[in-house]
């Protein structure tokens, strides 16, 4: 459980955000990273096979260039 000893002299919002860390710290409440916009759900796919690609051609690179010929 978290819990957040408020100083005299501190500010509430400051006392606010630690307590805030603190929780997605402990892994309480996770805060989910918000969308400004609506992307449809082929935006979305296609995004995440570019992101796949890139994360394999950066293995594949990695992997040869670690051999010795």
């Amino acid at each position: 459980m978290a819990f957040v000893k408020v100083d005299d002299n501190e500010p509430l919002e400051k006392s606010i955000k630690r307590f805030k860390r603190m929780v997605e710290k402990e892994g309480i409440i996770r805060e989910w990273k918000k969308r400004e916009y609506f992307e449809k759900p082929s935006t979305i796919l296609n995004r995440k096979k570019k992101a796949l690609a890139r994360k394999q051609m950066k293995k594949v690179r990695k992997l040869h260039g670690s051999k010795n010929y």
